[in-house]
């Protein structure tokens, strides 16, 4: 992705967080016509491998889709794809500058990471990946999936194709505007008192250092 070195962000835990804290994925294939293919995907990342395996330096990433999604089968027989997470993004007004030769602009935090795809098949090793995502989510869900049928767990295990993605490289942008110290005060303003995806990135402002944390 076009990253300009003052938002190149270097720091692996910040793009780990982005990961963690939003898990939709945008997930891209080239297709067999040379168009791309790309399916929403909720991510785990973890820095281990499902099997226990050394993981690449970045980690990896467990996830499914269903086996009806023709994207599954791309990613059986094609293992290098493109997995993009976008964290919180808001508009930003010239209003936030004393200089009024300014023109607006949009802050984002995102993360985009090349991957080589493993397909997850024993049905054990599936369910373990499932329960990452319920532990990720909903850990008390995981007490009324083992209660299930077992004719009802398999048949869904059945119906998904699950995937380990080793990231072999990783990109990180923090887009804070971090060139323009002069207005960051303003800005941060500005989200503190605007709609949830604006307060988010106030909060990353702080933790970032942008701004001194606010207490209360």
């Amino acid at each position: 992705m076009y990253l300009p070195k003052q938002f190149h962000n270097t720091d692996p835990a910040i793009a780990q967080r982005i990961m963690r804290e939003h898990p939709l994925a945008s997930v891209v294939s080239v297709g067999e016509d040379g168009f791309p293919v790309l399916s929403h995907i909720p991510m785990h990342w973890q820095g281990v491998s499902l099997w226990g395996e050394d993981a690449p330096e970045h980690g990896v990433l467990l996830g499914h889709c269903a086996r009806a999604n023709p994207h599954a089968q791309l990613l059986a027989y094609q293992s290098h794809a493109l997995v993009s997470f976008m964290g919180p993004q808001a508009y930003m007004s010239p209003g936030v500058y004393a200089d009024k030769q300014r023109v607006p602009t949009w802050t984002y935090l995102a993360v985009q990471a090349k991957v080589q795809t493993r397909i997850v098949d024993p049905h054990t090793d599936r369910d373990r990946l499932l329960k990452c995502l319920i532990a990720d989510h909903e850990p008390s869900y995981a007490q009324q999936w083992r209660e299930l049928p077992a004719t009802y767990t398999s048949a869904m295990l059945n119906g998904i194709v699950a995937f380990e993605m080793a990231i072999v490289e990783l990109q990180c942008a923090v887009k804070l505007n971090q060139h323009r110290p002069e207005a960051h005060a303003a800005m941060h303003a500005a989200y503190a008192a605007g709609p949830a995806n604006a307060q988010a990135l106030a909060r990353w402002m702080e933790d970032v250092g942008l701004v001194p944390r606010v207490q209360g």
